[in-house]
């Protein structure tokens, strides 16, 4: 309704309040865009006129998530509400509104100066242009063509094929099964995403994707530091007392390891680029662990009869 005769749009604003645009999306005004915009999509969601068929005021909860939207999505225009410089429609707020002192008129339409449409709602909007995409307001329940839901899977990856890259076959929830490519250098927690694979759309509307999250199983003998990969490497007594030339295993294959006359555990060589590949591809960094035979009478009585050359207490430092 227009405002009367005599009145201003301050007046004719009064009464009607419209909620706070952080109470409409649940979040505190301490919130960070990346809170703001997740709270709102689990709004819009929920609100979804497609999702709440037998609910007629679901259209105008969802478009009251979307207003709020407008104005805490935007980073001007969330500065310019805390400032109390316009109102949770996004409209100027107390004289500076006024018509008559802009010159502005407000025809019997309900234009305005802001001219204020439904494009004004919606047409900004990522998280509703996701829910629409390609779509229109015309035909099938609701008049929504919408996007589909994505669907979220878990893949538990071997860590020596998340180092090196792999192929895994995956069942998806839409019958299909697809062979999935997983990148060397794969790590934990991150996300691969398949277009088009998910929920399907409803009114036409395009499909979800499939989103595959890599779960890294851990290794009995590597783990790993950033690029570079670690390996707790056994040697004999004879290896480390006078050196020798011994197999490693890598993600990418056995290789020949030079140990030092003298090495003790503890000591750790470094082999250059056979970590986790990239543009810097990672080392292997291996520790060396003399492993001394549980019984071996022989070497008892070696021991005993040593008088070490350098009787320096190893253990000086300890304090």
């Amino acid at each position: 309704m227009l405002p009367m005769f005599g009145q201003s749009i301050e007046d004719h604003l009064e009464t009607m309040p419209t909620r706070d645009p952080y109470t409409i999306l649940g979040v505190p005004k301490s919130a960070d865009a990346a809170a703001i915009k997740k709270a709102f999509r689990a709004k819009a969601r929920a609100a979804h006129p497609d999702s709440n068929p037998d609910d007629p005021k679901a259209e105008d909860r969802f478009k009251e998530v979307n207003r709020a939207y407008e104005i805490l999505g935007d980073a001007e225009k969330r500065a310019r509400f805390d400032r109390g410089e316009i109102d949770a429609d996004g409209n100027e707020k107390a004289a500076a509104f006024t018509g008559a002192r802009h010159g502005r008129a407000y025809s019997a339409h309900g234009g305005g100066a802001r001219g204020f449409s439904f494009e004004d709602i919606f047409g900004d909007n990522e998280a509703f242009s996701d829910m629409l995409r390609g779509g229109n307001m015309g035909g099938g329940r609701g008049g929504f063509q919408t996007r589909g839901a994505n669907v979220s899977y878990t893949l538990r990856v071997g860590f020596v094929d998340a180092v090196a890259g792999t192929t895994k076959r995956v069942a998806l929830t839409n019958g299909k099964t697809l062979d999935v490519r997983i990148p060397p250098g794969t790590e934990s927690g991150q996300t691969l995403r398949l277009k088009s694979q998910g929920m399907p759309g409803a009114n036409g509307g395009a499909a979800g994707d499939a989103l595959i999250e890599i779960q890294v199983q851990d290794h009995p003998h590597f783990s790993r530091q950033g690029n570079d990969i670690l390996l707790n490497l056994p040697v004999t007594l004879k290896e480390a007392v006078l050196g020798a030339k011994v197999p490693v295993p890598t993600p990418h294959g056995t290789v020949t390891l030079s140990v030092p006359k003298g090495s003790s555990s503890g000591k750790v060589l470094r082999l250059r680029g056979k970590g986790v590949p990239g543009k810097t591809a990672g080392d292997l960094l291996v520790t060396l662990m003399v492993a001394l035979p549980e019984n071996d009478p022989a070497l008892a009585a070696f021991a005993e009869a040593w008088t070490p050359a350098d009787p320096t207490d190893p253990r000086k430092d300890l304090g």
